[in-house]
């Protein structure tokens, strides 16, 4: 079975080929690319698409590799142990699985996505190179082998806030998501908002075009910026020609904080602003 995209995502066509290729090698997936370019939401409509079930791992800074496999719960047998709990015996019975061990185990081929892999510790991904490459690992608790019944599709996402270990992206086929160009970006709207006013349209994409070529904004507006600032003008029912003033430059867009989240490009584009009335 072959992704080619879904009503839900607009994929491009070099996505397209780079999620096909990775399910061809059988290796993870490794893409990158800005926040809120639907690196997350590619897995999951990849698992929609294809039928296949979906294990999301979402990483934080304090994740460890081996909760993705199994976390054995000493605590519980010991409190347990102390109460004269039968099950005691059965040390099976404080194994919790991890992500990966219900994704091994599945009837199907499934899919797993391990989301923002670059914020747990430098190691974390050296420490599931055995276990994605061999899609097997040992549970010394148990002493049982766990072997994946079918290989999933590992989708493995980062934002790139650390350089990941030479030795992972060996096993990896990379992807880098571009930001959508203004065509790309008009068929993500028009899935979201079908039948959104041309003229709202043209002129909203003008000025978050604009915002994003802004030299020096500390945060860039994101697609889902975009999305969540054309909801709230529908809202509003915010007029085309509300989104711009005759010069382009002299008027701060309405609701303009879903597309800038710090108060430093805030300032900054009030000084573009000040500087472009002041040359008028």
């Amino acid at each position: 079975m072959r992704f080619s995209g879904s009503d839900k995502y607009v994929t491009t066509g070099d996505l397209t080929l780079a999620v096909n290729a990775a399910v061809t090698l059988q290796r993870p997936l490794l893409i990158k690319g800005e926040p809120g370019t639907g690196k997350t939401m590619l897995a999951e409509e990849v698992a929609a698409a294809l039928g296949r079930p979906l294990f999301q791992w979402h990483i934080k800074s304090t994740t460890k590799a081996q909760q993705g496999l199994y976390e054995y719960d000493a605590v519980s047998r010991l409190r347990d142990s102390q109460l004269g709990e039968a099950k005691v015996a059965d040390i099976g019975s404080y194994i919790l699985k991890g992500v990966l061990w219900q994704a091994f185990e599945c009837a199907t081929p499934s899919v797993v996505l391990i989301d923002e892999i670059d914020k747990a510790d430098i190691e974390f991904p050296n420490d599931l190179l055995r276990e994605l490459d061999r899609m097997e690992f040992f549970v010394y608790e148990t002493r049982q082998n766990v072997r994946a019944r079918h290989r999933p599709a590992v989708f493995i996402t980062s934002n790139n806030e650390k350089e990941l270990p030479d030795a992972f992206l060996r096993r990896c086929f990379f992807h880098y998501i571009k930001f959508p160009d203004r065509e790309t970006m008009k068929r993500i709207v028009d899935v979201h908002f079908p039948g959104l006013k041309p003229a709202l349209l043209r002129e909203a994409l003008e000025v978050f075009f604009e915002l994003r070529e802004i030299p020096g904004l500390k945060k860039k507006p994101s697609t889902s910026e975009l999305l969540d600032w054309l909801k709230l003008l529908l809202a509003e029912d915010i007029p085309p020609e509300a989104l711009h003033s005759k010069d382009n430059k002299s008027a701060i867009p309405p609701l303009h904080g879903a597309l800038l989240k710090n108060e430093q490009d805030v300032h900054l584009f009030e000084r573009l602003i000040f500087m472009a009335r002041q040359n008028r």
